[in-house]
């Protein structure tokens, strides 16, 4: 079993490997970076209640210091503005401006072209099966987030 899970740990990596560089491919013209991506989506499913850059930083696991050029970068593409947040006044809260929305979707799309063409080698069953599998590991996971 252990070489078997070893081995599929292994083609795991390798294709997570692809998705990312295909994905990082689509969004180059675009002029932005995996990492922006990521940001932009993580402030983007805060939906109503604006995340601040503290809790950016902690869903990217990164330090606090680290998501200061992300944001940076995203403020000048005019993606997200900051604001001060009201219940603490040290604190920035992170928004989506109206761009921000439009470029998270072509982010989404991009995002949809690399995966397609990663998985084109399958059946849409397959696709299926594996999508299935993948949400039962997941789910073991997050209910065993030591995993």
């Amino acid at each position: 079993m252990d070489e078997t899970a070893g081995g599929l740990g292994e083609l795991f990596l390798r294709q997570a490997r692809r998705i990312r560089r295909a994905y990082g491919e689509r969004l180059a013209p675009l002029g932005f970076t995996l990492a922006q991506s990521r940001a932009l989506e993580v402030i983007a499913r805060y939906g109503d209640t604006p995340p601040r850059m503290v809790d950016l930083a902690d869903r990217l696991h990164v330090v606090p210091r680290a998501v200061t050029p992300l944001v940076d970068a995203l403020e000048d593409a005019d993606l997200v503005r900051r604001r001060v947040d009201p219940a603490n006044r040290r604190s920035m809260l992170l928004e989506l401006t109206e761009r921000g929305a439009r470029t998270r979707e072509e982010f989404r799309e991009a995002r949809t072209e690399a995966a397609a063409s990663l998985f084109a080698p399958l059946s849409a069953e397959q696709q299926e099966q594996l999508r299935e599998l993948l949400e039962k590991i997941d789910a073991a996971a997050e209910e065993s987030p030591g995993r």
